[in-house]
Protein backbone atom coordinates (compact mmCIF):
# COMPACT_ATOMS: atom_id res chain seq x y z
CA UNK A 1 0.00 0.00 0.00
CA UNK A 2 1.39 3.43 -0.89
CA UNK A 3 1.85 5.78 1.79
CA UNK A 4 -1.07 8.40 -0.07
CA UNK A 5 -3.28 5.60 0.00
CA UNK A 6 -2.01 4.54 3.86
CA UNK A 7 -3.04 8.30 4.45
CA UNK A 8 -6.10 8.38 2.70
CA UNK A 9 -7.38 5.25 4.93
CA UNK A 10 -6.76 6.68 7.88
CA UNK A 11 -8.36 9.83 7.01
CA UNK A 12 -11.75 7.64 6.43
CA UNK A 13 -11.65 6.12 9.29
CA UNK A 14 -11.38 8.81 10.84
CA UNK A 15 -14.43 9.96 9.30
CA UNK A 16 -16.30 7.08 9.79
CA UNK A 17 -19.22 7.19 12.48
CA UNK A 18 -17.99 5.00 15.59
CA UNK A 19 -20.57 2.93 17.53
CA UNK A 20 -24.12 3.67 18.11
CA UNK A 21 -25.12 5.67 21.34
CA UNK A 22 -28.65 6.04 22.34
CA UNK A 23 -28.68 9.27 24.83
CA UNK A 24 -31.93 9.67 27.18
CA UNK A 25 -32.88 13.05 26.53
CA UNK A 26 -35.15 14.90 28.82
CA UNK A 27 -35.12 18.54 27.68
CA UNK A 28 -32.78 19.86 30.68
CA UNK A 29 -29.19 20.49 29.80
CA UNK A 30 -27.68 17.41 31.46
CA UNK A 31 -28.97 15.43 28.52
CA UNK A 32 -28.09 18.13 26.12
CA UNK A 33 -24.24 18.21 27.02
CA UNK A 34 -24.51 14.56 26.50
CA UNK A 35 -25.72 15.16 22.65
CA UNK A 36 -23.06 17.30 22.21
CA UNK A 37 -20.22 15.36 23.86
CA UNK A 38 -21.30 12.34 21.63
CA UNK A 39 -21.47 14.04 18.54
CA UNK A 40 -18.19 15.69 18.67
CA UNK A 41 -16.55 12.08 19.58
CA UNK A 42 -18.19 10.92 16.06
CA UNK A 43 -20.76 8.45 17.06
CA UNK A 44 -24.02 7.88 15.31
CA UNK A 45 -26.28 9.90 17.86
CA UNK A 46 -30.10 8.89 18.26
CA UNK A 47 -32.37 10.32 21.42
CA UNK A 48 -34.79 8.81 23.49
CA UNK A 49 -37.57 10.80 25.37
CA UNK A 50 -39.59 9.01 27.96
CA UNK A 51 -43.19 10.26 28.35
CA UNK A 52 -44.39 7.84 31.57
CA UNK A 53 -46.66 10.71 33.45
CA UNK A 54 -43.84 13.06 35.36
CA UNK A 55 -45.63 16.76 36.07
CA UNK A 56 -42.97 18.32 33.44
CA UNK A 57 -43.55 16.02 30.41
CA UNK A 58 -45.09 18.42 28.31
CA UNK A 59 -42.53 21.26 28.34
CA UNK A 60 -39.74 18.32 28.69
CA UNK A 61 -40.42 16.45 25.38
CA UNK A 62 -41.30 20.24 23.73
CA UNK A 63 -37.59 21.26 24.86
CA UNK A 64 -36.49 17.56 23.55
CA UNK A 65 -37.46 18.11 20.36
CA UNK A 66 -35.83 22.06 20.06
CA UNK A 67 -32.17 20.33 21.38
CA UNK A 68 -32.63 17.35 19.11
CA UNK A 69 -33.69 19.83 16.42
CA UNK A 70 -30.58 21.94 16.42
CA UNK A 71 -28.41 18.89 16.20
CA UNK A 72 -29.94 16.73 13.17
CA UNK A 73 -30.44 13.73 15.90
CA UNK A 74 -33.42 11.44 15.19
CA UNK A 75 -35.63 11.73 18.23
CA UNK A 76 -37.85 8.41 19.42
CA UNK A 77 -40.46 9.56 21.96
CA UNK A 78 -41.88 6.79 23.86
CA UNK A 79 -45.21 7.19 25.90
CA UNK A 80 -46.09 4.98 28.47
CA UNK A 81 -49.41 4.89 29.83
CA UNK A 82 -50.42 4.46 33.67
CA UNK A 83 -52.65 5.32 36.72
CA UNK A 84 -49.93 6.83 38.51
CA UNK A 85 -49.48 10.24 39.81
CA UNK A 86 -45.78 11.40 40.15
CA UNK A 87 -45.07 14.67 42.17
CA UNK A 88 -42.27 17.20 41.42
CA UNK A 89 -38.79 15.90 43.13
CA UNK A 90 -37.49 12.49 43.13
CA UNK A 91 -39.12 9.54 41.38
CA UNK A 92 -37.47 6.51 43.00
CA UNK A 93 -37.30 4.13 39.86
CA UNK A 94 -37.13 6.66 37.62
CA UNK A 95 -33.28 6.20 36.13
CA UNK A 96 -33.29 2.71 35.84
CA UNK A 97 -36.80 2.79 34.10
CA UNK A 98 -35.68 4.74 31.43
CA UNK A 99 -32.43 2.32 30.74
CA UNK A 100 -34.72 -0.21 30.15
CA UNK A 101 -36.78 1.83 27.96
CA UNK A 102 -34.21 2.38 25.58
CA UNK A 103 -32.88 -1.68 25.96
CA UNK A 104 -36.37 -2.26 24.40
CA UNK A 105 -35.61 0.43 22.08
CA UNK A 106 -31.99 -1.09 20.90
CA UNK A 107 -32.98 -4.22 20.86
CA UNK A 108 -30.75 -6.31 19.05
CA UNK A 109 -28.52 -3.59 18.16
CA UNK A 110 -24.92 -3.31 19.82
CA UNK A 111 -23.84 -0.07 21.29
CA UNK A 112 -24.56 2.61 24.20
CA UNK A 113 -27.13 3.72 26.09
CA UNK A 114 -26.10 6.99 27.65
CA UNK A 115 -27.95 8.93 30.61
CA UNK A 116 -26.70 12.25 32.01
CA UNK A 117 -26.57 11.36 35.86
CA UNK A 118 -24.20 13.44 37.68
CA UNK A 119 -22.18 14.64 40.78
CA UNK A 120 -24.69 16.48 43.23
CA UNK A 121 -28.09 14.99 43.67
CA UNK A 122 -28.47 12.57 46.70
CA UNK A 123 -30.53 9.85 44.93
CA UNK A 124 -29.19 6.29 44.76
CA UNK A 125 -29.63 6.32 41.18
CA UNK A 126 -27.05 9.02 40.47
CA UNK A 127 -24.05 7.06 41.94
CA UNK A 128 -21.33 4.74 40.46
CA UNK A 129 -22.96 2.08 42.68
CA UNK A 130 -26.22 2.59 40.45
CA UNK A 131 -24.71 2.62 37.05
CA UNK A 132 -22.49 -0.33 37.96
CA UNK A 133 -26.02 -2.69 39.16
CA UNK A 134 -27.75 -1.59 36.26
CA UNK A 135 -25.05 -2.73 33.67
CA UNK A 136 -24.63 -6.30 35.41
CA UNK A 137 -28.89 -6.36 34.84
CA UNK A 138 -28.53 -4.87 30.96
CA UNK A 139 -25.38 -7.63 30.17
CA UNK A 140 -28.30 -9.89 31.48
CA UNK A 141 -30.16 -9.22 28.79
CA UNK A 142 -28.16 -8.04 26.01
CA UNK A 143 -24.55 -10.59 27.05
CA UNK A 144 -22.51 -7.34 26.58
CA UNK A 145 -23.78 -5.98 23.79
CA UNK A 146 -25.25 -2.64 25.25
CA UNK A 147 -23.01 -0.46 27.49
CA UNK A 148 -24.63 1.74 30.14
CA UNK A 149 -22.77 5.16 30.01
CA UNK A 150 -22.72 8.15 32.10
CA UNK A 151 -20.07 10.88 30.70
CA UNK A 152 -20.47 12.87 33.44
CA UNK A 153 -21.10 10.69 36.45
CA UNK A 154 -18.10 13.03 38.03
CA UNK A 155 -18.95 16.01 37.02
CA UNK A 156 -20.75 18.79 38.88
CA UNK A 157 -23.58 21.00 37.66
CA UNK A 158 -21.47 23.81 37.35
CA UNK A 159 -18.88 21.83 35.41
CA UNK A 160 -22.00 20.46 33.12
CA UNK A 161 -22.99 24.13 32.86
CA UNK A 162 -19.19 25.23 31.64
CA UNK A 163 -19.06 22.49 28.95
CA UNK A 164 -22.42 23.30 27.50
CA UNK A 165 -21.36 27.56 27.06
CA UNK A 166 -17.69 26.07 25.94
CA UNK A 167 -19.06 24.05 22.87
CA UNK A 168 -22.26 26.14 22.40
CA UNK A 169 -25.43 24.03 23.58
CA UNK A 170 -28.47 25.67 22.79
CA UNK A 171 -29.17 26.06 26.86
CA UNK A 172 -32.40 28.59 25.85
CA UNK A 173 -34.15 25.94 24.59
CA UNK A 174 -33.83 23.16 27.32
CA UNK A 175 -36.28 23.28 30.40
CA UNK A 176 -35.61 22.40 33.53
CA UNK A 177 -38.21 22.69 35.85
CA UNK A 178 -39.65 19.93 37.60
CA UNK A 179 -43.31 21.03 38.03
CA UNK A 180 -44.04 21.56 34.27
CA UNK A 181 -45.51 24.82 33.85
CA UNK A 182 -45.10 27.15 31.23
CA UNK A 183 -43.22 29.30 32.86
CA UNK A 184 -40.40 27.41 35.41
CA UNK A 185 -41.84 27.70 38.91
CA UNK A 186 -38.13 29.39 40.57
CA UNK A 187 -38.68 27.36 43.72
CA UNK A 188 -37.94 23.80 42.95
CA UNK A 189 -34.23 22.21 43.05
CA UNK A 190 -33.97 22.15 39.45
CA UNK A 191 -35.51 25.58 39.11
CA UNK A 192 -32.53 26.89 42.47
CA UNK A 193 -29.78 24.94 39.90
CA UNK A 194 -30.80 26.69 37.00
CA UNK A 195 -30.74 30.21 38.24
CA UNK A 196 -28.02 29.92 40.31
CA UNK A 197 -26.33 28.45 36.87
CA UNK A 198 -27.21 31.58 35.14
CA UNK A 199 -25.86 33.81 37.30
CA UNK A 200 -22.26 32.88 36.41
Amino acid sequence: MTPSMQREKRMSTARRPKNSVEVLVSGGIDSAALLAFYLGQRFNVRALFVDFGQPAAKQESRAARAVCKHYDVRLTIMTVKSESVFSAGEIPGRNAFLVFAAVLVCGEEPGIIAIGIHEGPPYYDCTEGFLKSIQTVVDGYAAGRIKVAAPVLNWGKQTIWEFCKKVGVPVDSTYSCEKGGVRPCGRCLSCKDREALSAL
